[in-house]
């Protein structure tokens, strides 16, 4: 079930549907709402196919990628290959990933923050740190 405070957030994307996929960096799931799955594919279909580490890179980035839909009861159906993916087990987290959302084991996604708590200052100041001159800033 998807969160009622979530679903109605979502509710302007709902009909467009997501794409389920699994995660490049992590051991969860990644859910695109269309929009943002569509603008991703047309980056991807820039890519020279003609080099083999570019077909690989698609093949493997696509990989068991799933379309969904909340249903009108709010429920997101996972495919059973997605959840043995990510090792869901009971208890799951949605967590915001900026324009995705992200979906862990609840156990997993805990040890993960756990594990990065002390990491997580050196890692902002270096991702977000930019220098005044703006050399570094996020464009």
């Amino acid at each position: 079930m998807v969160p009622s405070a979530l679903k109605k957030q979502l509710d302007p994307i709902l009909k467009e549907g997501f794409v389920l996929k699994r995660a490049v960096f992590q051991p969860c799931l990644e859910l695109y709402p269309m929009k943002e799955w569509n603008v991703l594919m047309e980056k991807m279909n820039k890519l020279n196919r003609f080099k083999k580490k570019n077909n690989d890179f698609i093949r493997r980035f696509t990989a068991g990628v799933k379309v969904v839909d909340v249903d009108v009861s709010g429920r997101l159906l996972i495919p059973k290959d997605l959840i043995n993916f990510a090792g869901i087990t009971k208890e799951l987290v949605l967590s915001s990933a900026v324009n995705i959302i992200e979906i862990w084991d609840k156990k997993k996604y805990e040890q993960v923050i756990d594990d990065a708590t002390g990491d997580f200052a050196d890692l902002a100041e270096e991702v977000m740190g930019f220098e005044e001159d703006g050399a570094d800033s996020i464009s």
